[in-house]
């Protein structure tokens, strides 16, 4: 077999092509390495927050039922305000009434007492 420079120079580029792939080929290996890595912390995280979504679901869902009641509480507490408000002005009108009524005779029976006795006083003198 002869020794040719072509063969010489296809030999040099096949090991220069060979460095090449070994080259670009050792940092695809450890890139799938990395990505393996990946897909797991992507998947043990998914893992995890799955529970914590359907958890916090429950949570929000109970959160808007106890929302709902104390929606009608305030409902409620409206409507007995408003009723303590009505009650309240009832009241200060019977008790309006009840002076009119009841006060304002009562004084001007007081001052024809006072006025009787004065003249008893001086009929009696």
């Amino acid at each position: 077999m002869d020794v040719t420079l072509g063969g010489i120079a296809g030999l040099i580029a096949a090991i220069a092509l060979l460095l090449l792939v070994g080259a670009v080929g050792l940092p695809l290996i450890r890139l799938s390495k990395v990505m393996d890595e990946l897909r797991r912390a992507v998947k043990e995280v998914t893992d995890s927050t799955i529970p914590v979504i359907a958890e916090l679901e429950g949570t929000v869902t109970a959160t808007n039922q106890e929302l709902g009641k104390l929606a009608v509480v305030t409902e409620d507490v409206a409507q007995v305000s408003g009723h303590v408000s009505a009650v309240a002005g009832d009241a200060a009108r019977v008790s309006r009434l009840v002076a009119d009524t009841v006060a304002v005779p009562f004084i001007k029976l007081a001052a024809l007492g006072q006025a009787a006795k004065r003249a008893w006083r001086s009929w009696k003198k």
